[in-house]
């Protein structure tokens, strides 16, 4: 069999409302790991603590196996909340934290790993799937049946996270094994796009052949809407080489 060979882009924008971005991003394709991060705290605290998880990520050594790569990410995940909730203590602030999402390749193998409300998605076959599940109080009022998806996105208290780094003195992490397929088209992005645009226009966007166009569209869906919030994407799909 062709070994799969994959293709990548990444966009973060500010906004329209906010003075700053707080989402970090990572894009290592030839390593095959990418990831994104929604700082919160405000100025000084979500954006350092975004651009530390992601950094923490870009340092790792690359020869492991997947499997092993999955721990060290989970170490380096679990070491940074430490270090924020050390940071927290120190500055005196109510709040320092971040949500991450992490996508993991190795061949046809992938592991996402995640806490809060950003996401990944996958097309296949024009079908557009959510693989991680939010880590939300609107997510639990969505799985008690006392909010449809359209409330939630609404809701005045959608910026309530249940888990993320800096939040709990120790970190909750949800993971999910993929075997993926050639022509599956991965997306991972911060609750600005989200919030701003429903699945199906997602889906739409992301059957196009090329990663960079995905993200400078999708970003661009999410201002035509006012953005108030950072907006960052990562698409990835997967291919065969020639």
């Amino acid at each position: 069999m062709t070994a799969l060979q994959y293709t990548a882009a990444s966009y973060s924008h500010t906004g329209m409302v906010r003075q700053i971005n707080e989402d970090a991003c990572l894009e290592l394709t030839a390593e095959g790991l990418w990831a994104v991060a929604d700082g919160m705290g405000g100025h000084a605290a979500g954006d350092y603590v975004s651009s530390l998880t992601v950094d923490s990520l870009r340092h790792l050594p690359t020869a492991y196996d997947l499997d092993a790569r999955t721990q060290a990410l989970r170490d380096s995940l679990a070491q940074v909340n430490c270090a924020v909730r050390a940071e927290t203590l120190r500055r005196g602030v109510r709040l320092m934290g971040s949500t991450v999402v992490v996508l993991s390749v190795q061949g046809d193998r992938g592991v996402a790993l995640w806490a809060g409300d950003s996401r990944l998605y996958r097309l296949r076959g024009g079908r557009l799937q959510r693989l991680t599940h939010d880590h939300s109080y609107v997510q639990e009022l969505q799985d008690s049946g006392l909010l449809s998806e359209t409330e939630a996105r609404e809701h005045p208290r959608g910026n309530i996270i249940t888990r993320a780094i800096g939040v709990q003195e120790r970190l909750e992490l949800q993971s999910v094994e993929l075997h993926i397929e050639r022509n599956d088209t991965y997306l991972l992005c911060s609750d600005g796009l989200t919030r701003t645009a429903e699945d199906d226009e997602i889906a739409g966007v992301l059957g196009h052949p090329d990663p960079y166009q995905v993200v400078r569209s999708l970003v661009h869906l999410g201002l035509t809407r006012g953005a108030p919030d950072n907006i960052t994407a990562i698409v990835i799909k997967a291919g065969t080489g020639r």
